[in-house]
C-alpha cells in the first residue's frame, strides 16, 4: 500500500483512501515507503502535521536487520551515523538504539528470506527526525541491511494491537 492518498504514478498499488472514508482534505504525517509497516497517523490539520514530521516527537522503528549487531554498531547508531540525503552526506542526529527480542510480529505476506541465508536480529531504534529512507539508511551505514522496518510508535501513539490496515479514530491529540 502506498501511504498517500493520490497516487501520481497511477500504478495500481492500494491508497489508504482505499481503507476508509476519511474525512475531505485528511493527509498523512509522514510517510512509510511501500516495503515498510506500522503505525501511520493521519490529519486534516497542516500544523499538527508540521509538529510531529518536525524534531519535537520521537519516533521509534523495530527492524529486523540481516546480521548479529555488535555493541559498537549499536553505539554508533546512537550517536548518528553519515547517510546519504538529497545527493549529499548526513549525519543523523543522535537517538537511541537498542537490540530486542523477536517481537512477533504477524507475518508479512511478502516473505523476507529463509534461515539459510544466515542469522537476523532485531533492533530498536527511536529518533526525532524522518529523512527519506533514514532508518534503512542508518542500518546498512553499519552493516546491518534492513529487511523488515515497522513504527510502533510516534510520541505517545503506540501502535499496540491495530491490524493491518485497521484505523482507529483519535478525535484530540492533546498529548502525544
Amino acid at each position: 500500500m502506498i501511504s498517500q492518498f493520490i497516487n501520481p504514478a497511477k500504478r495500481k498499488k492500494k491508497l489508504l483512501g482505499d481503507l476508509h472514508d476519511f474525512p475531505k482534505g485528511t493527509m498523512a504525517i509522514g510517510r512509510l515507503d511501500v516495503p515498510s509497516e506500522g503505525l501511520l497517523l493521519l490529519t486534516t490539520d497542516g500544523k499538527v502535521s508540521a509538529d510531529i514530521r518536525g524534531s519535537k516527537y520521537e519516533k521509534e522503528y523495530y527492524i529486523q536487520v540481516d546480521g548479529v549487531p555488535t555493541q559498537e554498531a549499536i553505539e554508533k547508531l546512537k550517536a548518528g551515523v553519515t547517510i546519504g540525503f538529497n545527493g549529499k552526506k548526513y549525519l543523523t542526529k543522535p537517538g537511541k538504539a537498542f537490540c530486542i527480542e523477536d517481537p512477533k510480529f504477524p507475518l508479512r505476506s511478502m516473505k523476507i528470506r529463509d534461515k539459510r541465508h544466515g542469522p537476523t536480529s532485531w533492533i530498536a531504534i527511536i529518533i526525532r527526525e524522518g529523512k527519506f529512507r533514514q532508518v534503512r539508511k542508518m542500518t546498512a551505514a553499519v552493516g546491518l541491511p534492513t529487511l523488515r522496518l515497522i513504527r510502533i510508535r510516534i510520541g505517545d501513539i503506540k501502535l499496540q494491537n491495530l491490524k493491518v490496515g485497521e484505523v482507529k479514530e483519535v478525535v484530540s491529540l492533546v498529548k502525544i
